[in-house]
């Protein structure tokens, strides 16, 4: 039977404040004694692959809105927990202690108000919601057979949770702690999905469950609990007279090229009370690449220093190649630690660039959040597989394996993109990766152009001259068809790869004058813009579908890799 707590009064909270303060020092003298608890360190996942005992639990449990404010908190307080406790290894033998592996939930280590559960009341509390993930950990230390050494019920039990079913741990710094140790090696891994806290033990070999299945979609064990916002206690000194705060969920942009198609779609999106991260204020500084319109949002916020020290690194690389790779990576990883800090527990939807993804999901910012991903370019690993298909075909072209990303940069990107909710794109190619979950944007068109419709034998390689733009399969259809080639951008394929073919340099003025076909077959293409605006100024094209473009009139599309197809479709377009 539950018996009803009387409210709290102030000489109440005073005393229980003091019995904690006396429950501290106890516990922090006997911590530093010999044989006390010790952090432990990580451990490689790979290692010990096999899964021993998992948790799933609702992160959501409580819709009532005046409590979505401490339920937000929460979240933020297990997302912060979650990347402490994350691969912790756990020796055979080596007593696991909550508190000494996540430390102090303190405002200063990135924990904010969340709800806790004290004297029969849900209060808020910096670190509050904790709760969830010590139940989680005690479940799955009782699956995987481990000695618990130290656990402590919930002074309250609602039906449904996991105190209902004696699988909780309650936990107070640093006098109420979760202890256990196992009598094989074991790996933590803690991690958050849009709806989930997850919790799992891994093994180097598999292990039978020694106390059958986990817990599963469970509710939060403060659910139901009395509220300072819905109590009712109107003579309760915490008693929230406004009814609660009803806090809605807030968008936060995370942006970095503006792209004209993203920036249509990011003012069409934002709502009141959104808020906007750019790398730097492109309108002030005249920048159009990061030129985004900051009209319209609660606040803007830049990381102008990481990326005005990027520019001037960037400035002593050549365009293309490795380095210049490594140093955009750097960037935006530095640019993504920097918004990161500035995403507050109210923020609940991010809308996030490629660039900035798999950083976000590393570090755990992402889980608990619905979020979309603002896409420019292929997914690393089909990236990568496509050019070590074409490296395997033509092993003598270099610059098809020039540079690879780091293995563990593309399981986050994966993972990642796994998990969004939707895709925004306007690459077809990309779309088509993504079909059911693509926000399909459509390319901005460059205003028309009058201009005459060239007749001779002259085409343009947007370029740059580098195997995966399909230079190689142009050159050949140029010379067996006699052609005058004009390249664009830079020539990476060396010095004299256009010597066997005529080859002029483009118009000062105008690329695309006295242009007859403008020719892009490669194999891996960003941003078209140069071939939109052959379209737009009525010069046809030839592409591949890695160009991103939909079928459309002016457009022929050719398999990549494939000389003999571009030279027929050449060929059929300058005879038309």
């Amino acid at each position: 039977m539950q018996v009803e707590l009387s409210p709290p009064t102030r000489l109440s909270a005073a005393v229980f404040a003091a019995k904690a303060a006396a429950y501290r020092l106890q516990r922090a003298c006997s911590n530093i004694v010999p044989g006390g608890p010790h952090r432990l360190a990580t451990g490689d996942p790979a290692a010990l692959p096999y899964v021993v005992a998992q948790s799933r639990t609702l992160l959501w449990s409580d819709t009532r809105p005046p409590e979505y404010s401490m339920q937000l908190g929460k979240v933020a307080n297990l997302r912060r927990a979650a990347r402490a406790l994350d691969r912790t290894l756990l020796p055979s033998g080596r007593l696991f202690s909550f508190w000494k592996q996540l430390g102090p939930p303190i405002r200063v280590r990135g924990f904010v108000s969340g709800r806790m559960l004290q004297q029969g009341c849900l209060v808020p509390a910096v670190g509050g919601g904790l709760c969830q993930l010590s139940n989680a950990l005690y479940d799955v230390a009782l699956a995987a057979g481990c000695q618990i050494v130290e656990r402590h019920p919930h002074s309250r039990i609602v039906p449904g949770s996991a105190a209902a079913q004696g699988r909780d741990a309650t936990v107070a710094w640093n006098y109420v702690d979760l202890r256990f140790r196992s009598d094989c090696t074991l790996l933590l891994r803690v991690w958050l999905e849009q709806q989930e806290l997850v919790v799992s033990l891994q093994a180097a070999v598999p292990i039978a469950p020694s106390h059958g299945a986990t817990l599963a979609n469970v509710r939060d064990s403060a659910q139901e609990a009395r509220s300072c916002g819905t109590c009712g206690e109107h003579s309760c000194f915490r008693f929230d007279h406004r009814g609660g705060a009803a806090m809605r969920n807030q968008t936060a942009f995370l942006v970095y090229e503006a792209w004209p198609e993203f920036a249509r779609y990011v003012a069409a999106e934002r709502r009141e009370g959104d808020v906007l991260r750019t790398p730097i204020n492109g309108q002030r500084w005249k920048l159009p690449r990061y030129a985004w319109n900051t009209s319209g949002f609660k606040n803007v916020r830049f990381a102008s220093t990481s990326t005005l020290l990027h520019s001037l690194a960037a400035r002593r690389l050549a365009e293309q190649g490795p380095a210049r790779r490594q140093a955009e990576a750097r960037a935006a990883e530095n640019i993504a630690r920097q918004f990161a800090r500035t995403l507050t527990p109210d923020i609940a939807e991010l809308c996030v660039a490629q660039a900035f993804l798999p950083y976000l999901w590393r570090d755990g910012h992402l889980g608990g959040r619905r979020f979309r991903v603002l896409m420019t370019t292929l997914p690393i690993r089909e990236l990568e597989r496509r050019l070590d298909e074409a490296a395997s075909i033509f092993p003598d072209r270099a610059t098809l394996t020039d540079f690879r990303a780091p293995r563990e940069l593309a399981d986050w990107e994966s993972a990642a993109l796994a998990a969004a909710d939707s895709i925004v794109t306007p690459h077809a190619d990309i779309a088509r990766l993504f079909e059911g979950r693509t926000v399909k944007l459509d390319w901005a068109i460059p205003a028309a152009q009058n201009r005459t419709f060239a007749t001779g034998r002259r085409i343009a390689f947007p370029g740059p001259t580098v195997a995966r733009k399909g230079c190689y399969e142009l050159r050949e259809a140029a010379s067996s068809l006699n052609l005058e080639v004009v390249p664009l951008g830079s020539e990476l394929e060396g010095p004299d790869f256009w010597s066997d073919v005529h080859h002029v340099p483009p118009g000062k003025d105008d690329w695309l004058e006295g242009i007859s076909l403008v020719v892009q077959p490669a194999l891996v293409e960003q941003a078209p813009r140069r071939l939109l605006a052959a379209l737009a100024a009525g010069i046809p094209v030839v592409a591949t579908p890695a160009c991103g473009l939909v079928p459309q009139p002016g457009l022929a599309i050719v398999p990549p890799n494939d000389s003999a197809a571009l030279t027929d479709a050449v060929r059929a377009l300058l005879l038309a």
